[in-house]
């Protein structure tokens, strides 16, 4: 992207500009929330501690070149970075005084941590009426277990995902990414956005609690639902669905991949293309409900068929007939995939030290105001002195001074 094409990018308007968040969240949850926002245009303070920063930045291998990790790196574009010592008094002081000029205020530290700074909800609204103050927990400031830290594992483990996922008849699995983080940093961003929309109306602040477990519970969906209705407790099915069949991985003769028959004319459809039209009018396997109950009957005979033509023979059939169907793809796969190119989820920025960076592309499709990237992830403190100047007003010298004491 040439520098005359992203400065043009800059001075479109974004639905949160003018906003300021000030980011004092690390690792995962917080982090990606506050990369939403500022795709949509906020202005994101991400404070971090000098010498060391985000935990994430040593996470690795794999390392860009430059030393910056990978996993900092997918969640931290669209940031300012600027260091600060909390642990100092001076160090609170500018909290504070960024606080007075911020929108929102975003944390992830252990239960009252804050509140021990002086800087509880009713401080804050003092020093910046109208603020969104939100903490992000392992599981909230209410409850038992209110002071338990919060490790995306262990929630998938407690919140009851991993009991669903996995082989029936294997240990339980855990999601392949820190889903619980992910979807924590998204229902994060919502509650923000719409206590933006709400203090547009009121002018209140809002305080907002979200804990890991809560959204893990949260997205447990039909499957919780399931449970609430029958009282009976959900089991593993692998890749398979407990309510539709079939639904599920199958083996083509020469590698896998996902075949899902939604209803029952779907399911005729296939039968009919496939020269098997005796299992439409089969008790055991004409309707969802009968397939369901039958299934150890009705997947080795499908796997049986499947097994005698390759992938691409299949996906080829399956999409004529119009039965979902797609590729496992690696993720090499999932981003030479025509679709995935064409909706720009794969970009490629301009970094310091990286050069060119590829990142993964913001779903936010907002073509009358779309996401843009007007900071790569930022280096350490890469910003500190901007910051202090432009929204503080300090000067050169007060900045090297604050330098010096470790305050920055």
């Amino acid at each position: 992207m040439g520098d005359n094409q992203q400065q043009q990018q800059q001075q479109q308007q974004q639905l949160l500009d003018g906003i300021r968040v000030i980011d004092l969240s690390r690792v995962l949850a917080g982090p990606y929330c506050t990369m939403l926002l500022g795709d949509l245009g906020a202005d994101v303070i991400k404070i971090e501690v000098p010498g060391r920063g985000d935990d994430t930045r040593h996470w690795g291998p794999p390392f860009a070149e430059g030393g910056e990790s990978a996993y900092f790196l997918c969640t931290n574009r669209n940031k300012r970075s600027m260091t600060l010592n909390l642990k100092s008094e001076h160090g609170l002081e500018i909290l504070k005084a960024l606080i007075r000029q911020g929108d929102v205020l975003i944390e992830n530290f252990k239960m009252g941590t804050l509140e021990r700074w002086g800087l509880s909800y009713d401080e804050l609204q003092r020093l910046r009426p109208g603020l969104i103050y939100c903490t992000i927990t392992g599981y909230g400031y209410t409850g038992p277990d209110r002071h338990r830290p919060g490790y995306d594992f262990i929630i998938q483990a407690q919140g009851g995902i991993m009991s669903i996922t996995g082989p029936a008849d294997g240990e339980p699995y855990k999601v392949g990414v820190a889903i619980a983080d992910i979807t924590t940093g998204l229902f994060t961003a919502n509650a923000i956005l719409a206590s933006l929309y709400a203090r547009e109306r009121t002018g209140a602040g809002q305080r907002i609690d979200i804990s890991l477990l809560d959204s893990q519970v949260a997205w447990l969906a039909n499957v919780a639902s399931n449970y609430l209705v029958s009282g009976q407790v959900p089991a593993r099915y692998g890749n398979a669905h407990a309510s539709v069949v079939p639904y599920q991985v199958f083996k083509a003769s020469d590698r896998y991949f996902a075949f899902a028959v939604g209803n029952d004319g779907q399911w005729r459809r296939f039968c009919q293309a496939v020269e098997r039209s005796a299992w439409i009018e089969d008790d055991r396997f004409s309707t969802n409900t009968a397939r369901v109950e039958n299934r150890e009957t009705l997947i080795p005979l499908l796997d049986e068929l499947f097994a005698q033509r390759t992938v691409d023979e299949w996906l080829s059939k399956l999409e004529e007939i119009g039965i979902p169907a797609a590729p496992i793809n690696t993720i090499d796969r999932v981003f030479a995939e025509p679709q995935v190119q064409a909706r720009g989820m794969r970009v490629e920025i301009p970094h310091p030290t990286v050069g060119t960076l590829s990142m993964v592309g913001s779903p936010l499709n907002i073509s009358t105001a779309p996401p843009q990237v007007r900071y790569p992830p930022p280096l350490l403190g890469q910003h500190t002195d901007k910051i202090l100047q432009t929204v503080l007003n300090y000067d050169e010298t007060t900045i090297q001074s604050l330098r010096q004491a470790g305050v920055v």
